[in-house]
């Protein structure tokens, strides 16, 4: 006697949905217009043209849009909540700003010594500078510096099964060593002020609007390819991984999967997309300091994820620009209640709007639950 059966293998979630393609071409078409429109083909003083300073600051959101998302990977996807994603988003600004530094105008054939190393009468630059004047290597540096920081740092604390609060407040306790590190004028970064006074990028003068112009599109462009990237990662078989590890590591464990090696991976990920965010910020901003370590910014960046909503890339973007036009607003009208503001909208999404705004359209868009008159009645077994 033979038994046949069939195997029927679920067939991988699409990435994104037709309307869901749709929308993302859209918005990225409509952007682009907007922002050629703006800075381009309209003369300043017109009511299309867009500023440096509103390219600028829409441009800083972009950026920590990008930061939000990589931290959604690891709090919303993987359940680990960091408190020290400002040090990679510091790192990588501050190789990009090694090299900006170093930068001579356009027309000038070099830029000599940055100007603290005349307060620390050096004569040249540490051995860790070296190939900064190249912008490949230093993008390079960009994407390296915090993916091997975050390794060495998640390899240990992972491996030790520290989690929870305790891994938070470690995130949070090496951000602050990190942050007094780079404040001493003899490590090399410029001591409290940092690095500033940038003069050009690529040869092209870094206060041109044409420049400003293509580094916001650039911002744009990566933010629109981490989207894809970390939405093609949760739709895999790996960000399924990640997601049980989420809701019950222990079971991971107990069905053969080794949590240490997904942590791991979500986590340095996590750090380069960060140090990725903060190369493209420090030449839009024309600053670089210890101060993007503190940890009230890297606190402020767990309040984007969490008024967008934890698990959602969209509600990251949403959260970023929320919570951001509404410091912008505050801080120009109402600068000494921004910290209340700040402290009271969180705790305001935490106990009412748990899946943060996102969540208020996702339920607005769930159509209710009507009860199915042709059901047969429950009945109770005896």
């Amino acid at each position: 006697m033979t038994i046949s059966f069939e195997l029927n293998i679920p067939e991988r979630a699409p990435l994104f949905s037709r309307s869901g393609w749709l929308t993302l071409c859209v918005v990225v078409i409509g952007v682009f217009l907007v922002t050629l429109v703006g800075t381009q083909w309209s003369a300043p003083g017109s009511a299309l043209h867009i500023s440096d300073y509103t390219l600028t600051l829409v441009g800083k959101m972009l950026c920590y849009a990008i930061v939000a998302m990589s931290l959604n990977l690891v709090w919303g996807y993987c359940g680990i909540l960091s408190l020290g994603h400002g040090l990679y988003f510091a790192l990588g600004g501050y190789a990009m700003g090694m090299y900006l530094v170093q930068a001579p105008a356009p027309g000038q054939e070099s830029a000599g010594l940055p100007a603290f190393t005349f307060l620390l009468n050096w004569t040249q630059l540490p051995w860790y500078w070296a190939g900064t004047q190249t912008l490949a290597w230093v993008l390079i540096l960009a994407a390296l510096v915090p993916a091997i920081v975050a390794f060495v740092f998640g390899y240990f604390a992972f491996r030790s099964r520290i989690k929870g609060v305790y891994l938070s407040i470690m995130t949070q306790a090496v951000t602050y060593a990190a942050m007094l590190l780079f404040f001493r004028n003899e490590t090399g970064f410029g001591g409290n002020n940092g690095f500033t006074d940038f003069k050009s990028i690529a040869g092209y003068s870094i206060s041109a609007t044409d420049t400003r112009t293509v580094l916001f599109l650039i911002s744009f462009v990566v933010l629109v390819l981490v989207f894809v990237l970390v939405q093609w990662i949760m739709k895999s078989r790996f960000g399924k991984v990640i997601t049980a590890i989420r809701d019950s590591e222990s079971r991971v464990m107990f069905i053969g999967f080794n949590p240490l090696q997904y942590k791991l991976a979500i986590w340095t990920l996590s750090a380069v997309l960060c140090g990725i965010a903060g190369a493209l910020y420090a030449p839009l901003v024309g600053i670089i300091n210890p101060g993007e370590m503190s940890p009230v910014n890297s606190i402020e960046m767990v309040i984007w994820v969490a008024v967008g909503g934890r698990g959602s890339l969209v509600g990251s973007i949403l959260g970023v620009f929320t919570v951001n036009g509404a410091k912008t607003f505050f801080t120009a009208f109402m600068p000494e209640y921004w910290l209340y503001v700040l402290g009271g909208l969180f705790v305001v999404v935490t106990l009412f709007m748990p899946k943060g705004l996102i969540g208020l359209f996702s339920r607005r868009r769930q159509p209710p639950l009507k009860a199915d008159t042709n059901a047969a009645p429950a009945t109770e077994a005896v």
